[in-house]
């Protein structure tokens, strides 16, 4: 006995849909001789159920009775298509609606025959059974290529990582990126077991006749959502090809720039408003404003574009933007300025707060520079900027730095024999060049001593090797007084010792000092 089901249409309260075995047969919309659609449903049912409940074959047809028309089963009446059931709005016709109610009753006979056949019955239970075993030979299979899939992309990122260096393999975290590529081939895994899921329940769905309307909906879905993204897919391919375009185009200048800075870098091309040292920076601020211009150009062309959801990605990451650009506009303005006033270069030596050493890298952010013991520091560049900068660099003539280092000696050790002895100290120690000269400066005439400024310029550009210079300087400075027999000390009294600390003047230019003053 078939199952009729009456379920209101969800537009409109008083609509109601006539069922037979679970497939839609009418939507009646209108009330006939005050008879409204819910009980022109229930009546109907009726009919259909005893006409059903007898043997036979049969056969749905439709007979004019205006102004609407009469469905049938085997020339005796089951329902009334009068014209208020047309919907107006899709432009049905009552010809047309009649029809597709008498195919939908035959089709809905038919499937009554099949749930009463014993054969039937046990030929669907055997697809079934054959879908399933496919179903789950198929997960099985899907385990099996995840598995040989994860562990060759395993393999590949491993042998990867182990061909870069020290730097780059601290940097790059092993256990994560094998995280990433673990759960990429778990999330297509699961995709295709859903996906395998579903086209499973509707092929059974659709061997049964009392399932079978279900199935074919999951399958239209599935097609027409296959069919809707295809066909926004093709749609969106002349304003895709726009936008390559304009990415190529992009491309193209960007290498030309690339090209054209390259030059400017090694000196082939040399420009007044442009020196070479920034014109690495330069061309990444002229890449990134190509590039930027380039998105704004093709962001319209681009699939979805227009939609809801890319509308709502573009305002979180504008939103994102705009509560970190106080502190990101800061550092890029910082950067701009470090580099386009020509404060430090690359390679230079600078001291700042704390922190000295040569310049690795100029960042738009950052300074990277290498300390005297080989560690490198990153400072940000509205520190640099906000602070005092000394640049042993930039006062020497080519490549080098500026070597400094201060001692005090007692008033009792004349100043000039002082002086030749750091001198001497200088010129024993490798790197210090001769030209110019290395000078020393009294600074200061303390309390207790005088304080000696030695500046001499040394070759070497390199933190780790200006390290080296100043232990060897250290180390010769202490030898050359340690020859001339003079102490480096610096004499602290609470009283005035009994014979006074005054340089003799036959002792002004004692060893190594040059010249001599005869005694009065």
């Amino acid at each position: 006995m078939p199952a009729l089901v009456t379920t209101p249409a969800p537009e409109k309260t008083n609509d109601a849909t006539l069922t037979v075995e679970n497939r839609a047969i009418m939507t009646f919309r209108s009330s006939v001789l005050g008879i409204e659609p819910l009980e022109r449903v229930k009546r109907a049912e009726s009919r259909i159920e005893k006409q059903l409940s007898n043997g036979g074959q049969h056969k749905a047809s439709m007979l004019a009775m205006p102004p609407g028309i009469l469905i049938q089963i085997d020339n005796a009446g089951s329902f009334y298509i009068s014209p208020g059931d047309i919907d107006q709005f899709q432009q049905e016709t009552l010809e047309a609606n009649a029809k597709n109610a008498v195919d939908n009753l035959n089709l809905a006979i038919s499937e009554t025959h099949e749930s009463r056949s014993l054969d039937y019955m046990l030929r669907a239970a055997a697809y079934s059974a054959l879908a399933t075993i496919i179903y789950f030979f198929a997960l099985w299979l899907v385990s099996k290529v995840r598995h040989v899939v994860e562990h060759r992309l395993l393999k590949f990122a491993n042998a990867k990582i182990d061909l870069l260096d020290d730097t780059s393999s601290q940097i790059i975290n092993r256990e994560r990126i094998q995280w990433v590529f673990s759960g990429l081939v778990q999330v297509f895994s699961w995709l295709l077991i859903l996906l395998l899921s579903y086209e499973w329940l509707s092929v059974l769905m659709e061997q049964f006749p009392v399932t079978r309307p279900w199935g074919e909906h999951l399958n239209g879905y599935f097609v027409g959502l296959i069919v809707m993204l295809g066909t926004a897919i093709l749609k969106s391919i002349p304003d895709l090809f726009t936008a390559i375009v304009i990415f190529l185009l992009a491309r193209a200048v960007t290498q030309g720039l690339s090209r054209f800075f390259g030059r400017v870098q090694d000196k082939s091309i040399q420009l007044s408003w442009l020196d070479a040292a920034v014109a690495v920076p330069t061309r990444r601020i002229a890449n990134m404003a190509v590039w930027l211009f380039a998105l704004a150009m093709a962001y319209p062309y681009l699939p979805g574009a227009n939609t809801e959801a890319f509308k709502g990605v573009s305002v979180l990451v504008g939103l994102m933007i705009s509560m970190g650009a106080s502190g990101l506009v800061g550092q890029v303005v910082s950067g701009l300025l470090l580099t386009y006033t020509g404060i430090y270069r690359k390679g230079e030596f600078i001291h700042v707060l704390d922190y000295e050493g040569s310049i690795v890298e100029m960042g738009m952010f950052t300074t990277r520079i290498r300390n005297g013991m080989g560690v490198e520091l990153t400072l940000p560049n509205s520190l640099v900027l906000s602070n005092v900068t000394l640049n042993y660099s930039k006062a020497v003539q080519g490549d080098g730095f500026i070597v400094d280092t201060k001692v005090t000696i007692g008033y009792d050790t004349p100043w000039r024999q002082v002086q030749e002895m750091l001198i001497l100290a200088a010129q024993r120690t490798p790197g210090v060049i001769s030209h110019p000269a290395p000078k020393v400066f009294q600074t200061a005439l303390s309390d207790f001593y005088p304080e000696y400024l030695l500046i001499c310029q040394a070759i070497p550009c390199d933190a780790q090797l200006r390290a080296e210079v100043m232990n060897q300087l250290h180390g010769n400075i202490q030898d050359v007084f340690n020859e001339y027999g003079v102490q480096i000390m610096s004499p602290h009294y609470l009283g005035d010792p009994a014979q006074e600390k005054v340089v003799a003047k036959g002792d002004w230019f004692r060893a190594p000092a040059a010249g001599a003053v005869g005694a009065e």
